[in-house]
């Protein structure tokens, strides 16, 4: 688990004239952090004869993030700019990422999931977001927490270039619910409007269904959007179509229906109808819980 204890790594990069014990100056430390042990960083193998080459500032990185409970090796290779920035930097982004309301057991997953954050530009990048947060979703400063642990993704998306814009074309299709965009649907709006929206739109389309059926579709299951075209909607529609031999006008009804798991739900209760020789509509056979199935089964016998 991530402590504020072990923040102190990022928070005390040794001066150029200290020597190679990793000590931490009382200029460094605040009153906010505990200093960490020497023998962290001295019995860590960066420390070792064959990694002497690495700075000890650059060790000291690694090992900063490694101590967040995040995986060093794949944040430097998915933000590049890491190698470079300095450990005032990444610990002044932690700072202002607790004053909006996160605690230091959300980072590890944050940072894990989007590195980048950890170099981003504060003024630039992030307070934008939650300005957007405030004033495009009218979302309350105590409930930022909950909307960036639901998609940390939004702090590394430009909200000029993405977030308005998707929220622009959402609230057109009739997404005009803010809190359930906010707390639900929020990955939609880090979603590429003309490279992943409007696509899943036209496939729905493909399907058979008319443009205005699709956006009563969308605005019925947001989670739509959210569906890959080649694991979710052609192998689905495919089964739906071809085996289940249904219509339409069911799919319409409930778009649900490509929420489910193909093969431990659609295929396993399908295929135990069909032995039964019962019929259920579409959202009863899905939705209802193995109990309420099985008692769906045994009056359908009857």
């Amino acid at each position: 688990m991530f402590s504020p204890a072990r923040t102190i790594a990022l928070h005390s990069s040794p001066s150029p004239s200290s020597s190679t014990s990793p000590s931490i100056s009382k200029s460094n430390t605040t009153t906010n952090f505990i200093p960490k042990p020497k023998s962290l960083l001295q019995n860590h193998p960066l420390y070792t004869p064959t990694n002497e080459k690495l700075s000890l500032q650059f060790k000291e990185k690694i090992l900063s993030l490694e101590l967040m409970d995040i995986d060093s090796g794949k944040a430097l290779s998915q933000n590049p700019n890491l190698h470079t920035a300095t450990l005032e930097s990444i610990h002044s982004i932690i700072t202002f990422l607790l004053s909006k309301g996160l605690i230091h057991q959300d980072l590890p997953r944050i940072f894990g999931m989007c590195p980048k954050i950890l170099t981003s530009n504060i003024e630039t990048d992030l307070n934008p977001v939650f300005d957007f947060l405030i004033q495009d979703l009218k979302v309350p400063d105590y409930k930022f927490r909950k909307v960036i642990k639901k998609c940390p993704r939004l702090l590394t998306s430009s909200v000029k270039d993405q977030l308005k814009p998707a929220l622009f074309y959402l609230n057109r299709l009739g997404l005009r619910d803010l809190d359930a965009l906010a707390y639900h649907d929020c990955v939609l709006l880090v979603s590429n409007v003309e490279r992943t929206l409007i696509p899943k739109l036209r496939h729905l389309e493909s399907m058979g269904f008319s443009k205005e059926e699709v956006r009563c579709m969308v605005v019925r299951c947001p989670a739509l959007l959210t569906f890959s075209i080649e694991n979710s909607f052609k192998p689905k529609f495919e089964y739906f179509s071809v085996e289940m031999k249904g219509k339409l006008e069911e799919l319409k009804h409930f778009p649900q229906y490509f929420s489910f798991s193909l093969e431990n739900r659609i295929k396993v209760r399908h295929m135990e109808i069909v032995q039964n020789g019962v019929n259920l509509p579409l959202s009863l056979m899905l939705i209802s819980t193995d109990d309420e199935f099985r008692e769906l089964i045994a009056k359908g016998n009857k």
